[in-house]
This record gives structure tokens, C-alpha cells and sequence, in this order.
């Protein structure tokens, strides 16, 4: 267990929900077991937790709208940032296929001055705010509701829960939990913070009855880590320590039936994580087990002043992403309105 300031209370928190920190696949297992959904929308279910969100919920979630301010929570898509190659992810690679340029020198072989630009991009479909698909993360070799990974993900992409069968799906209420806010300094928790079901909850309180977490809710957890990240540089931002979701909060997912869950983070859970030897066991929980659909790296900071600035901490939020036929993950721009 890396030794930092938080982790005598990481280790109660683990303790406490009885799991031994040395354990963490027991802990896995277990977890997986009462916190899973499998079956529950049927053998051939694609969309997880997304089914908790209906029609009915997106009429809701519209009614919310109030002066029509719309809030983007994606970060850029740029080559400056953030990643820097850890597990080959790199930033996008923008090219130029037609430029002014061209178009000035009479170039492209248009007639009458017809003169256009074109461009190309190459990138990691995880390197910026992104969903994390059903397929993107597997338990023992099993996919999301049971099914065999081998199955699901080839070499020819997932050929059963591919991110374009999101597409139209991610549309409803998001509710912001600004976490940093609540227990961080100058809005902002420090790496290796582990948030608990108790921190959740806290933040929810304090924030009022707009910020109560329901069946179907999108929930936005900001820890304020990107706020850190623009104001000292990218660092390990896109693959090192950082604040994030305890293992214990699998429970709490679980048990409010949300149909996302969305951080400003690079991992959505805590890092470094709060077993030893162990590598995202949240994720091996929520994603294959749970069906649930997790955001990363989302860009909260402008959303969290306006909502601290009124009090009201829920919202429309459509969030589609790119449906990339076949892919485990894609790019999004959150649209967030109020």
C-alpha cells in the first residue's frame, strides 16, 4: 500500500465494509456477486444501467431547462494534452488535407474560385472525455451480463455491446456532486483521495434537494483534479495518482440504479488504488458486473460555479457519444443545460 496521508483512512474505509486490503480479488468477488446485474434486463441485454433511464425520465429532465444555459463538460481534443503515451494512448494527431493555402494558390482544381479546407484526425478513442463502454472491461474473462470477453471483443471490435448502441441513449437528468467543493481544499481533493458512499452523500446534503441521486440520474463527481491539471500542467494527470471513487462506494452505484456516472479524472476511481497490488478493481465491478457506464476526464469546473452560484445542481444532460462502430469507448461532448 503506498503511504500517503489518506491512507490510514482508505484502509478504515475498506476495513470498515469488511474487506481485508490485502484481498483485493476476494473483495472483487464478492462485491461482483451482490452488486451484480446480470439477467436482470434479459440474456441479450447491450445497454446496462442505461435501461433505468426512460422516456418518461427525459421528459422529467427537460423541465429542468430554466433559461436555456448550456455548459460543454468536455475537455479538448488537442495535441498539447493530456495524454503522455501510458498504455499507448496519445494525444490526437490533427492534419491538414486541404487548407486556405491551397485554396488561395488555386490548388485543388475546383472551377469558378471554389476553394475549400479538409482535415483528418487520429486518436486513442479514450484520450480525452470519453464513455467507457461495456466492453471495455472484463472480470476473469467475462464480459458484461455473463458473456464470454473472447465472444464479444475481436480483433474486429465489440461485436455485441459496440458503443454505437448508446447512441441515443444518453440523454436525461445529470446531477452534479461536487465534491471537491464540499471536502477539498480551495475546491479541490488531493491525489489519493478516496471517496466514500458518506462523501457522496454529504455532498448531496449540502447542496440541497436539487442534488438528491435517483433511479436513471446521470451523476457528475468533480473532485476539482482538472482544475489542478490546468493550473500546474498536464503531470500524470492522464495516468498517475489522483482523487477518485472508493472501492466501497460499489454498494451506493448499485443501490441508487443510476444509468452513468461521469469524473473529472483520468481512472473514476481512486489512484493509486485502495488495495495492494491491485489495478482498478471499481471498474472490474461496475462495468462487467453492473453494466454501468462510466465518463472519464469530463471538464465540471464551469458548471460547478454556476451551480454554486444558484444552488441548483441538477440539469438536462445530453451526452452521445461518437458511435464508432464497434468501439469500447468513445469521445463525447457533454451538452449540460439549465
Amino acid at each position: 500500500m503506498t503511504s500517503t496521508p489518506e491512507a490510514p483512512s482508505r484502509i478504515a474505509a475498506l476495513l470498515a465494509a469488511g474487506f481485508d486490503p490485502a484481498e483485493p480479488a476476494q473483495a472483487v468477488a464478492a462485491t461482483a456477486a451482490r452488486c451484480s446485474n446480470w439477467g436482470r434486463w434479459g440474456a441479450d441485454d447491450t445497454l446496462g444501467t442505461l435501461n433505468f433511464l426512460d422516456d418518461s425520465m427525459r421528459v422529467r429532465a427537460a423541465s429542468l431547462v430554466r433559461d436555456g444555459t448550456a455548459h460543454s463538460l468536455a475537455q479538448g481534443f488537442s495535441a498539447d494534452g493530456p495524454q503522455t503515451g501510458w498504455r499507448r494512448r496519445t494525444n490526437p494527431v490533427h492534419t491538414m488535407l486541404d487548407t486556405g493555402v491551397d485554396a488561395a494558390r488555386g490548388n485543388q482544381g475546383f472551377p469558378h474560385g471554389f476553394g475549400g479546407a479538409d482535415d483528418v484526425v487520429f486518436m486513442p478513442l479514450q484520450c480525452s472525455t470519453q464513455w467507457d463502454g461495456l466492453g471495455h472491461i472484463f472480470d476473469h474473462g467475462r464480459a458484461w451480463n455473463g458473456r464470454d470477453a473472447a465472444d464479444v471483443v475481436t480483433s474486429a471490435g465489440d461485436l455485441v455491446t459496440g458503443i454505437e448502441t448508446t447512441a441515443s441513449h444518453f440523454a436525461g437528468r445529470g446531477v452534479l456532486l461536487d465534491v471537491g467543493r464540499a471536502f477539498g481544499s480551495d475546491g479541490e481533493l488531493p491525489d489519493g483521495f478516496a471517496i466514500t458512499a458518506e462523501h457522496l452523500d454529504m455532498t448531496a446534503e449540502l447542496q440541497g434537494g436539487s442534488a438528491a441521486v435517483g433511479r436513471g440520474d446521470i451523476v457528475l463527481v468533480r473532485t476539482g483534479r482538472l482544475a489542478r491539471a490546468r493550473r500546474d500542467g498536464w503531470g500524470t494527470y492522464a495516468g498517475g495518482p489522483s482523487p477518485g471513487l472508493s472501492f466501497t462506494t460499489a454498494s451506493w452505484l448499485h443501490a441508487r440504479e443510476i444509468s452513468a456516472i461521469a469524473t473529472d479524472t483520468w481512472g473514476f476511481e481512486v489512484r493509486p488504488n485502495e488495495f495492494v497490488a491491485s489495478f482498478q478493481p471499481l471498474h472490474q465491478v461496475v462495468i462487467p458486473h453492473m453494466g454501468l457506464f462510466v465518463g472519464e476526464m469530463w471538464d465540471f469546473d464551469d458548471l460547478a460555479v454556476a451551480c454554486a452560484a444558484d444552488g441548483v445542481y441538477d440539469c438536462w444532460l445530453t451526452a452521445a457519444p461518437i458511435p464508432v462502430t464497434g468501439a469500447v469507448g468513445a469521445p463525447v461532448n457533454p451538452i449540460a443545460v439549465r
